[in-house]
């Protein structure tokens, strides 16, 4: 009974505090086949809470393996234009997007790392118009963890195969909110306050730069003059504020493209949507540019996404995470960028959101970069942080204050 209302409280959460559904307004659901019973049950919750219609585009990680196990090697820049178009016709009716990403991280691993390029950058490039939506809030939306059996055994594998889906969703339930609290609309309303309260006091310092220290780490992460802190709390263009990812730990900005230098070490694997999984790299930056990047694992799938475009090699965001999140104090590693992106402070390759900067969704390109933004085809979040962090804010008059040592906040608020 207990976990039966676990899930029905996700689904509310998902429904309520992420896409905030309103009145009359249409969902679409991008999901696994496997997670079939939970859609049913989000579908119902957003019925109730006055969705007009909800639709569902499904997804299934077998079929992309199969492909390329089976697939003529000349054929993987082909494509299917209509899941491009549902979202862009979602987008101008103002639908909400509830989108699922959880997929095994080692899918691909084995597979020809030329054709995973080519079929990352051609399905980066089909998915563009909806990344447009998302970067310039043209939708109401939310990124969610769902249990796959692919995934759960990777997080899981010491935990019997007929317990694991169960095991993960007792995290999923622990690491969102919804089994730790009695009530957990209101303890997420507490939490986003909190959040925005850490992004309000980055906006009222508007440091120049920070300073990252850690092992492995010596980076020099410039600031834009009109940065803009945000939390995953915002509100579309149409004015219906959504929480973009749950769970969702960080505080996060743009850096400046070319204000960038120095060695930063990925402390946790990287996985790109299932399709790259790198692990044990580190990149060194030069006026915002990697000049240099070394991986043990997955090292020819890092050299091809930093080449995915001519901006793919700068940053797009800068994101504090404190290591006592509950996703890091968890002790998982969950090999998915939607988890473990808030267990740690992390980076980002390729795109900032216009957002991350005053007046930025108004800019021309040109402003826009001479604003010191960053345009690609990618945005790609890889952590570098860890209880071993020390960050410290630059002044305008070249002052260090303390951020956050040993991977904790250095001040209140």
């Amino acid at each position: 009974m207990e976990f039966e209302r676990n899930l029905e409280r996700y689904a509310e959460v998902v429904i309520k505090i992420g896409i905030n559904v309103q009145p009359g307004q249409r969902v679409l659901i991008t999901p696994w086949v496997e997670n079939a019973d939970f859609v049913r049950l989000l579908t119902e919750q957003a019925y109730k809470a006055g969705a007009s219609f909800v639709d569902v585009m499904w997804e299934d990680e077998q079929l992309r393996l199969t492909r390329f196990e089976h697939a003529p090697r000349d054929s993987f820049d082909l494509h299917s234009d209509w899941p491009t178009a549902a979202f862009v016709e979602a987008g101008k009716r103002g639908d909400a997007v509830i989108r699922m990403n959880m997929a095994d991280p080692t899918l691909l691993l084995e597979q020809d790392p030329a054709l995973v390029s080519v079929f990352q950058k051609t399905q980066t490039q089909q998915l563009q118009p909806y990344f447009q939506l998302v970067r310039t809030r043209g939708i109401n939306w939310v990124g969610i963890g769902v249990p796959t059996k692919r995934w759960a055994a990777k997080v899981l594998p010491d935990v019997p195969e007929g317990e694991r889906i169960r095991k993960m969703w007792e995290i999923i339930f622990e690491m969102c909110r919804i089994s730790t609290t009695d009530d957990p609309l209101a303890e997420w309303e507490r939490h986003i306050a909190n959040l925005a309260a850490r992004s309000a006091y980055f906006n009222e310092k508007k440091y120049s730069a920070l300073k990252l220290t850690a092992p492995g780490t010596d980076l020099w992460v410039g600031l834009p003059e009109k940065q803009r802190w945000l939390s995953a709390r915002m509100a579309s263009k149409a004015g219906i504020p959504s929480v973009v990812n749950i769970p969702t730990e960080e505080t996060f900005t743009a850096p400046h493209r070319a204000q960038v230098n120095g060695t930063v070490r990925a402390t946790k694997p990287l996985n790109v949507r299932g399709m790259m999984y790198i692990d044990k790299f580190s990149l060194t930056f030069k006026d915002g540019k990697v000049v240099d990047a070394k991986a043990e694992v997955g090292d020819e799938h890092l050299h091809n996404l930093l080449e995915t475009d001519g901006n793919a090699s700068y940053l797009g965001e800068i994101a504090l995470v404190p290591h006592s999140s509950p996703i890091s104090q968890s002790g998982y590693l969950f090999s998915s960028t939607l988890y473990d992106e808030n267990a740690s402070c992390h980076i980002a390759l390729g795109s900032a959101y216009r957002f991350s900067f005053e007046g930025g969704e108004e800019m021309s390109p040109e402003e826009f970069e001479a604003a010191g933004g960053n345009s690609s085809l990618i945005h790609t979040d890889f952590m570098v942080g860890s209880e071993n962090m020390d960050i410290d804010g630059i002044t305008t008059g070249g002052k260090a204050e303390p951020v956050m040592r040993s991977g904790e906040w250095a001040f209140d608020i």
